[in-house]
């Protein structure tokens, strides 16, 4: 290791061993995330993803460039029909993934300015709460898969 290189691991261990105990935040952690590509004038489409928490905390919606609003969501069987409505909140329990999924807790991308096309990335920021108020945004980068064939 050179001069230089020493000097800047010194630094930075010095810096992180100035913060306070607890400093650290806890984030949740997105994988896999994706949206469904649209076609012309379509002007809504699903986010999904799996979403783990360390501490327990909710999804409570979030934002994107690409739309007017961003929802959470959930399709359920009501008398034999499958219906979708906006939920407030989903539960992240600790510790335990969570997965946004076609047919199941999604995140809706409501009043789409555009197209999303097949290989389109499509940014998104998930609004968090945690205990006592606190707020965390978890950016995620989905890219867009064509919709299967026969939807």
């Amino acid at each position: 290791m050179n001069r230089t290189h020493h000097l800047l691991l010194s630094l930075s261990l010095a810096a992180l061993s100035a913060l306070p105990a607890g400093t650290a935040c806890a984030q949740t952690v997105a994988t896999d995330p994706w949206v469904r590509a649209t076609v012309a004038g379509q002007k809504a489409t699903g986010l999904f993803v799996e979403l783990k928490s360390p501490t327990a905390a909710r999804l409570v919606g979030g934002s994107s460039p690409v739309a007017d609003s961003v929802e959470v969501h959930e399709m359920s069987m009501d008398g034999g029909v499958m219906r979708m409505r906006a939920i407030n909140a989903l539960p992240l329990p600790a510790g335990q993934v969570v997965m946004l999924k076609p047919g199941g807790y999604h995140v809706m991308l409501m009043g789409l300015k555009d197209t999303v096309k097949a290989g389109d990335t499509v940014p998104v920021t998930l609004t968090i709460e945690r205990e006592g108020g606190k707020v965390e945004t978890l950016a995620v980068r989905a890219p867009a898969r064509a919709r299967p064939t026969g939807h």
